[in-house]
């Protein structure tokens, strides 16, 4: 690998995640157009040399890349960045979520979106997104009851709510998302006493049970009260896991 090369990276620090910080880093050299379009990436080992990580952090970083469509592996040859390596959809994939703060990341942005969805929907939601949203709201209820995570649930009325805005555009993102948008491995309930995991059903219920009613009733302000609130106090409490687990 030539200086010029070498110039393209500068060491990580330790941040929580290495592989998203090397990936971010690689991304960002991509769309700046540092690393142009079919220019051939260093290798795995002038990478680690360059940045200060492990073999392990550079494989996973590459392979994020190569699910984003902005690298492609040729064998015996490396890995290039792709000829339109700009990408034409966005998507969420497992990989990004390996650490509470990238949890809080998609939070901060589904806020966005939702706090709009939840008025929109109120505005415009009829008896069919009405019955739709009762019957998911029904099945996450049952979820919580029976001790699960009721992840796919959760999704499911979440995804019924951008649907009750009458554009398709809404529901289309949040299907990017997916039922990864809270991986399960961070929810901990088993972790829970039994008295911790009624009390953490119980808000739950409660506090979709208020977007719902919002939505139904057609107040607009409410609708969009109650999903900021909710999403906000699901971000809060894995800052809390957060720096439960990485105390200072």
């Amino acid at each position: 690998m030539t200086d010029k090369d070498n110039a393209l990276f500068t060491t990580i620090r330790q941040p929580p995640n290495l592989r998203s910080g090397l990936a971010d880093t690689l991304m960002a050299q991509i769309e700046s157009g540092d690393l142009k379009p079919g220019q051939r990436l260093p290798t795995e080992q002038a990478i680690m040399a360059a940045t200060g990580v492990s073999r392990t952090i550079v494989r996973e970083a590459l392979a994020t890349l190569r699910a984003k469509g902005l690298i492609t592996t040729h064998q015996g040859l490396g890995a290039f960045v792709s000829n339109d390596p700009n990408p034409r959809s966005f998507s969420i994939i497992p990989n990004d979520l390996r650490s509470i703060d990238e949890v809080l990341r998609v939070l901060e942005l589904r806020i966005g979106v939702e706090y709009e969805a939840a008025g929109l929907a109120a505005l415009r939601r009829t008896s069919e997104d009405i019955e739709r949203m009762q019957d998911r709201l029904d099945a996450l209820d049952k979820a919580l009851e029976k001790g699960g995570y009721g992840a796919q649930e959760d999704y499911a009325f979440h995804r019924s709510i951008l649907v009750a805005t009458q554009n398709s555009y809404y529901s289309r993102l949040f299907d990017t998302f997916g039922d990864i948008m809270v991986p399960r491995q961070w929810a901990r309930l088993d972790k829970m006493t039994g008295l911790e995991r009624q009390r953490h059903a119980a808000r739950m219920r409660r506090e979709h049970h208020a977007i719902f009613g919002a939505i139904r009733d057609g107040n607009e302000a409410a609708a969009r009260r109650a999903i900021r609130s909710h999403l906000s106090k699901s971000a809060a409490r894995f800052e809390e896991l957060r720096d439960a687990t990485n105390p200072t």
